[in-house]
């Protein structure tokens, strides 16, 4: 019997790059409400309710809205795709590679939350050193990043490609982020195991989709021995055994002119480079990813999969 999948706020961005990765499959019976009937309440708490996977493509308060809904029926498992259960402890964070046993904790969760893009770049890069140590407790941790424009959903979607609107922007790139208090801070500190928040810097650039999260080390501060080395090796030794997370080879990475954050597009698979030269000062740790691949969509399809398979 086919599972029961509700999207809800399937009219949105995420939502809709959902649907399309699960067009055509049998094994999902997509649960749909009319996007004219999106604020009809009743109607939308009877498809939650009807859903054996619900997954919220919503602000924070509405996806809390939806949770409240399913408070009383344990027999409908959620992915949450917005910040509000992102630190949450009794959530399942749905980055499945983080660990080695993050998989079957999604696997057999009930409530999972999906994680966002910025922090699945920064995160990948800063757990597995700290895992190992050699980012020692009290670094300042730095990340800048750049996304593609279809992070910031339907209204910024329509700045950047509607011109003749009031609003529209007209920079081919832009910071934003200024007052540092960005809400994905916590969830890179909690996730990437910081005892102190990281300074984080985004950025959008005029391209639709791919994003390079990006975090400077000096090794003179790192754990005694740290070198460019030893970094890449405990991220290869991390993510060994899976096929999402790739960690390209320091050879190949010395050989590159440049990283294209486009080059991930339309996949959902994350690329993990270290840049450096041996015997020098720096290490530029570099995530590449499609934001609404393993950035967001991508990664929800890929937590449902591991939940349907329990």
């Amino acid at each position: 019997m086919a599972a029961k999948i509700f999207i809800d706020g399937e009219h949105g961005t995420t939502g809709l790059q959902i649907r399309t990765r699960m067009a055509g499959r049998r094994d999902v019976e997509l649960l749909s409400i009319p996007e004219a009937e999106r604020r009809n309440a009743a109607m939308r708490e009877d498809l939650l309710n009807s859903a054996d996977i619900a997954i919220l493509c919503l602000p924070d308060d509405a996806s809390k809205e939806a949770v409240s809904m399913l408070a009383g029926n344990n027999n409908v498992r959620i992915i949450d795709t917005s910040t509000a259960y992102r630190v949450a402890p009794d959530w399942a964070y749905g980055f499945a590679e983080l660990d080695k046993g993050q998989a079957e904790k999604i696997r057999s969760a009930r409530h999972v939350s999906n994680p966002g893009c910025y922090p699945t770049g920064a995160v990948s890069l800063l757990r597995p050193l700290r895992n190992a140590r050699l980012l020692p407790d009290g670094y300042p941790v730095s990340v800048n990043a750049v996304s593609g424009y279809t992070g910031g959903g339907k209204q910024l979607i329509g700045q950047m490609e509607d011109a003749s609107r009031e609003d529209a922007l007209s920079a081919n790139n832009f910071l934003y982020g200024l007052t540092l208090k960005h809400k994905h801070v916590p969830e890179m500190k909690t996730h990437g195991l910081l005892d102190r928040a990281p300074l984080f810097s985004p950025s959008v650039g005029r391209f639709a989709q791919g994003m390079i999260v990006q975090v400077p080390l000096f090794l003179e501060d790192l754990q005694d021995g740290a070198t460019v080395e030893k970094i890449h090796a405990t991220l290869v030794e991390h993510y060994a055994g899976q096929d999402i997370v790739s960690v390209v080879s320091l050879d190949e990475s010395a050989k590159l002119p440049r990283v294209d954050a486009e080059e991930l597009v339309n996949t959902d698979r994350m690329k993990l480079f270290v840049f450096g030269t041996p015997g020098g000062a720096h290490v530029n740790l570099v995530a590449l990813l499609d934001n609404l691949g393993k950035g967001a969509s991508g990664a929800a399809v890929q937590n449902m999969d591991l939940m349907l398979s329990a």
